[in-house]
């Protein structure tokens, strides 16, 4: 493949380097930390229409947070993406563990923050490509606002959010609440990472991260 190539957005050609995940991970388990103190002492009830302000042009007002349970499976309809989901930890070095390098189609939820549909911003992990072949992030940049991911969660409802933005952040100087942080107090969010920019051959990893924000404007189940 031509070097043009992979100076795509999402990047092509390799897997992301153990090292890259932790780049990035690490400074989410680092928002993750203090966040959760943050948002356990200040956040409270709040109705639709103080979800809805601020929302761009078009896009739905956000659902009321639905209640903690576990995803399963994620999908991307304008992707084709349908994946299952799986939870990770933290590994020796204090990053979370990204999905199985031999399981590129499967996407990793941080169970150490909350959980999609809940109030908070979870956060689901997918790897770009592999050595091969597109992995199941592959995609994930050309994501645009107003349109819709679903994951389907252990207590059997379907939790439908809406992209309202799309981002690709650089790993030098990686502002990670930029990243994570929560956009609005009390609303249920997700965030899609994954790799982007372009790789460097001398590391082995690339120079950004594509991070979808969206929020949550339905459930079926």
């Amino acid at each position: 493949m031509s070097d043009d190539d992979q100076g795509r957005t999402t990047g092509t050609g390799r897997l992301v380097t153990g090292l890259a995940w932790t780049l990035l991970l690490f400074a989410l388990w680092l928002w993750g930390r203090g966040v959760t103190d943050v948002e356990g002492s200040t956040a409270g009830p709040a109705t639709g229409d103080v979800f809805a302000a601020g929302l761009p042009a078009g896009l739905p007002r956000a659902a009321r947070p639905l209640g903690d349970a576990v995803p399963q499976r994620v999908d991307i309809p304008v992707l084709g993406v349908q994946a299952p989901v799986v939870t990770r930890g933290l590994d020796a070095q204090g990053a979370v563990d990204p999905p199985p390098y031999d399981q590129p189609g499967v996407v990793g939820w941080y169970g150490g923050g909350p959980k999609p549909g809940a109030a908070g911003a979870a956060v689901l992990v997918g790897h770009v490509d592999t050595e091969t072949r597109p992995a199941v992030f592959y995609q994930l940049s050309t994501l645009k606002p107003g349109q819709t991911v679903k994951v389907f969660r252990a207590d059997g409802r379907v939790a439908e959010f809406t992209v309202d933005d799309v981002r690709v952040l650089p790993r030098e100087g990686f502002d990670a609440r930029q990243a994570y942080g929560p956009r609005k107090a009390g609303r249920a969010e997700l965030r899609l990472i994954t790799c982007g920019g372009t790789f460097d051959r001398a590391t082995r990893s690339y120079t950004a991260n594509v991070v979808v924000s969206s929020y949550l404007t339905g459930t079926a189940g």
